[in-house]
């Protein structure tokens, strides 16, 4: 029997394991902040915009969209979906830290396109409590889009609703495909 490396595995460095992942991310910031420098910004961000986001790992979104760091508010959750928490986030964003413009970004691919509210019933099952959250599964990531998009322009807390845009990623090219605004 053979074994193979996933594509996009990290290459041993032969050392034995000495921890968990937690445990390499915390080891990674005391060298980040050995080099670190405070660049001396405030939480307004740059370009006025926050960007909400699927929480996929495939998503780079600073590298997808050339953004540098204190560019933009990015708030990121299963599916990119607009929630009350991401509409509570918007609205800190937008009112207490000046941004005007929303960019909502989906994607190929993703894995809330397989579930569906039965998961909720399921864990209900296991740990004897139904979630409060709803799981907001879709199977068309498009209408899903607008759907989010309508929710944004839709909120009575959000005073900056005219430059909203909705987009869904491709997870094999990292290309960017606007969804029409449903105004």
């Amino acid at each position: 029997m053979s074994t193979s490396t996933p594509a996009n595995a990290r290459p041993s460095t032969g050392a034995p394991d000495r921890g968990s992942a937690i445990d390499s991310l915390v080891q990674a910031n005391r060298a980040y902040a050995d080099a670190f420098r405070d660049p001396g910004m405030t939480a307004r961000p740059v370009l006025g915009v926050a960007v909400v986001a699927c929480m996929d790992a495939r998503l780079d979104l600073h590298a997808a969209l050339g953004l540098e760091l204190g560019d933009c508010h990015t708030i990121r959750n299963a599916g990119g979906v607009v929630t009350d928490d991401t509409i509570r986030s918007l609205t800190i964003s937008q009112r207490a830290l000046g941004t005007r413009s929303v960019v909502l970004i989906h994607h190929t691919g993703c894995g809330l396109q397989t579930l569906t509210e039965e998961f909720r019933h399921e864990l209900e099952m296991e740990v004897g409590q139904r979630p409060a959250w709803a799981v907001e599964s879709f199977r068309d990531v498009d209408q899903d889009v607008r759907q989010s998009m309508r929710r944004v322009r839709s909120s009575p807390f959000l005073p900056h609703t005219d430059d909203v845009r909705g987009f869904v990623f491709d997870v094999a090219t990292g290309l960017l495909r606007e969804i029409a605004d449903p105004k």
